[in-house]
């Protein structure tokens, strides 16, 4: 589909223009449908989110586009989008639910972080009154979380480099423990050992702690299940 060539930056004529990807700098792109778009589009998201820029060469022309945003993608559990409904049966065989979930690469997959499902809920539940932190009180405990991590290390968590990982993430040997013990479980990658720290280290700083519990971990491993 023709919408889909916006996301990535191109050429008109020797002039390089940005899509999506450039325009959503510091910013968050949002892809709804996420198995709906081109794989070879989804796979050139790669480098934005490892490195926070994107290039592209044209014959003789070359440009970098700086691409640092936070992703957030959607989509259904199958392509009918009823698999795991408590109601609704699901109309998708075994192989068309395995090709739907394809289309998102294991090495796309590594660069994401949290993975949460949003089950369908029933009315009583639409109509119960919330419980819980209000969005200002949440949104109190998110900005002394920032703050921290600025005075800590002079940026966010999300944007500590490997070596960064390892001088301001500290965590008690329980969570390392955890840590590794999940490495060699899950088979998770040196990409994915680095992630969690940052995600561990994130949990603890909203949690006002010091160094990264066993506890903090458990949440980060929890929350990078993968599709």
């Amino acid at each position: 589909m023709e919408v889909f060539s916006h996301l990535l930056p191109e050429f008109t004529g020797s002039t390089p223009l940005p899509g999506e990807v450039s325009l959503a700098h510091h910013g968050i792109l949002f892809l709804d449908e996420l198995p709906e778009f081109d794989r070879k589009v989804l796979e050139v998201l790669r480098e934005p989110l490892e490195n926070g820029h994107i290039h592209i060469s044209r014959a003789a022309h070359s440009a970098v586009f700086p691409a640092c945003f936070q992703f957030v993608g959607a989509m259904n559990p199958c392509p009918c989008g009823y698999l795991g409904h408590p109601q609704k049966a699901c109309r998708c065989t075994p192989e068309q639910i395995a090709r739907y979930r394809g289309k998102l690469s294991g090495p796309l997959l590594d660069r994401v972080d949290l993975v949460v499902e949003v089950p369908a809920l029933p009315a009583s539940a639409l109509q119960e009154a919330r419980s819980g932190d209000s969005s200002k009180r949440i949104r109190e405990r998110v900005q002394r979380s920032h703050e921290c991590q600025v005075a800590r290390q002079g940026k966010n968590n999300a944007a500590l480099q490997a070596a960064e990982v390892d001088m301001h993430c500290t965590a008690e040997d329980a969570a390392r423990l955890l840590l590794a013990q999940a490495m060699e479980k899950l088979g998770l990658s040196a990409r994915a050992y680095h992630r969690l720290l940052r995600v561990g280290r994130t949990i603890a700083d909203l949690d006002g702690a010091a160094a990264i519990a066993a506890r903090h971990m458990a949440e980060a491993i929890q929350l990078r299940r993968l599709l």
